[in-house]
C-alpha cells in the first residue's frame, strides 16, 4: 500500500468527527505509475473546528490534469493553467483559522472574479504588489461572521472584505464593510454596489466627464464595469455605444439595459460597424480592451475627446511586448487619456454608494450575474472570463447564502 493510500484509509476511517464534512472527488495521483490509486474516490475529511480550504499560487511544473495529492493530512488541488506559455499553478489547500484579538472568522459565501487578478499572478510589476508563492490568490469576497473578537461584529453578520480564494478567512475588523442584506442582495456588493461599478463611476464621471448628447462608447459592454458605464451615460444624457463579443451580448445591452447601439466586433467591419453607429464620432471611450478594438475607436475620436484607461484585457496573457496604435489621431484631436486604479479614489466611495444604490433603487440601473458554484470552479471560471466568456458580474458562490 502507498502511503497516499495509507494516508486516504486513515482519512476515511476517521469517523469520531464526522458531522461536518469536506469532500472533493477526483483522480488520486502519486508521482510514479506505481503510487497510483483508484479513480474518482471521494474522500471525506472530518473537520476540525473550521478548516480553511483555499487556492495560493504555485510555482511548478505544469501538470496535464487536475490531480489531488494527500500529504500530512491535508489534500492539495493541483491546477496548471498556461497563458501564453507561461504556466499558473494553483494549489488548494485545507487548514484551520482562529481569530485573534480585533478580529473575525468569516465564511465567504461569494467570491467576486475579475480581470485584474490576472495581472497579479503573472510576475510581472503592476500597479499593486503582485501574489507571492504559497499565498492565496487576491480577490473581493462577502462572508458571513462565524466568529468574533472585535467588539463592532457579531455572529451572523454579513461582510465585504478581501479574502480571496478560500472558504474561511480571518480578517481585522477594519479590514470589511458590514453589509445590510435587507438593502439589496448581499452579492451587490461585489457588482453593481461594489468595485466594478465604482469603476465605472470614478472613470466615467470623473476622467470620462460626458456631456448630454455627446457618444460615450465602452469596450466589453455587457461586463460588470462596461454595463454600468454605459447606463451611467445615458442617465448623464450622452449616448451610449457598446462593443462587445456576441450577439446575445450585444441584444442584452440594447434591449435590457437601454444602449443607443452595439456592435459585436468578432463579427464584420468592426470600423465600419462602429462608424455607423457612431455617426458623429466618439466623445469619450471607456477603455477596457486594448488591441483591435482600440485601433478601431480610435480613427473615430472627435476633437477633445476623453479615454478613462481602465483596462486592457486583450493583453492580459500576452508574453511579448504587444505593439501599440497610431498616437497620431491622439495628438491631431488634443485627445485626453488618462490611466486610473480605483482604489486610488476611494474618497469617492460615499457619492457612489449613494448615487447607484439610489439608481438601482429606482430601477435606473440594472445588473446581471453570472455565478458559478463552488470554489474548485474558480480556476475554470477565471480563465473564461479572460476569454469573454462570461456575461455579466462573474461570482464563485462559495457556500450556502441563507440571507433574505
Amino acid at each position: 500500500m502507498t502511503r497516499d493510500q495509507q494516508v486516504h484509509e486513515q482519512l476515511s476511517n476517521a469517523s469520531d468527527e464526522r458531522s461536518d464534512l469536506v469532500r472533493s472527488t477526483g483522480t488520486f495521483e502519486g508521482r510514479r505509475p506505481a503510487d497510483l490509486v483508484e479513480p474518482n474516490v471521494e474522500v471525506a475529511i472530518p473537520a476540525i473546528e473550521f478548516r480553511n480550504v483555499n487556492f495560493s499560487y504555485e510555482d511548478k511544473k505544469v501538470l496535464d490534469d487536475l490531480s489531488f495529492q494527500l500529504a500530512k493530512g491535508e489534500i492539495k488541488i493541483i491546477l496548471s493553467g498556461s497563458g501564453g506559455g507561461k504556466s499558473t499553478i494553483l494549489k488548494l489547500v485545507l487548514g484551520l483559522l482562529k481569530p485573534d484579538a480585533g478580529e473575525i472568522l468569516t465564511r465567504t459565501l461569494y467570491l467576486s472574479l475579475d480581470p485584474y487578478m490576472r495581472g497579479r499572478i503573472s510576475g510581472v510589476k503592476s500597479y499593486a504588489q503582485g501574489v507571492e508563492l504559497g499565498q492565496v490568490i487576491v480577490g473581493a469576497t462577502v462572508g458571513e461572521v462565524l466568529e468574533s473578537k472585535h467588539p463592532g461584529f457579531a455572529k451572523g453578520d454579513i461582510v465585504q472584505g478581501y479574502s480571496g480564494w478560500q472558504s474561511h478567512a480571518v480578517a481585522a475588523g477594519g479590514a470589511v464593510r458590514k453589509l445590510d442584506p435587507r438593502q439589496a442582495p448581499v452579492s451587490t456588493a461585489l457588482g453593481v454596489l461594489g468595485m466594478p461599478s465604482m469603476t465605472a463611476y470614478v472613470g466615467l464621471l470623473d476622467i470620462g466627464q460626458p456631456k448630454p448628447g455627446e457618444t460615450v462608447v465602452v469596450s466589453a459592454a455587457s461586463g460588470a464595469v462596461g454595463s454600468a458605464v454605459g447606463q451611467i451615460a445615458k442617465i448623464k444624457g450622452a449616448r451610449a455605444v457598446g462593443i462587445a463579443g456576441s450577439q446575445d451580448k450585444c441584444d442584452y445591452v440594447v434591449r435590457e439595459l437601454g444602449f443607443d447601439a452595439c456592435v459585436n466586433y468578432k463579427k464584420g467591419d468592426l470600423l465600419a460597424e462602429l462608424k455607423a453607429a457612431c455617426p458623429g464620432g466618439i466623445d469619450v471611450y471607456f477603455e477596457n480592451v486594448g488591441g483591435d478594438v482600440l485601433r478601431a475607436v480610435m480613427q473615430l475620436l472627435n476633437m477633445n475627446a476623453r479615454i478613462p484607461l481602465c483596462g486592457l484585457i486583450s493583453e492580459y496573457n500576452a508574453t511579448d511586448t504587444v505593439p501599440g496604435p497610431n498616437l497620431r489621431p491622439l495628438l491631431f484631436n488634443r485627445v485626453l487619456v488618462k490611466g486610473f486604479i480605483v482604489s486610488d479614489h476611494l474618497a469617492r466611495l460615499p457619492d457612489f454608494l449613494k448615487d447607484c444604490g439610489g439608481w438601482l433603487r429606482e430601477g435606473r440601473l440594472k445588473h446581471r450575474e453570472d455565478v458559478v458554484v463552488g470554489l474548485e470552479k474558480a480556476p475554470e471560471a477565471f480563465i473564461g472570463l479572460l476569454q469573454g466568456k462570461n456575461f455579466g458580474k462573474l461570482l464563485v458562490r462559495v457556500g450556502e447564502d441563507s440571507t433574505p
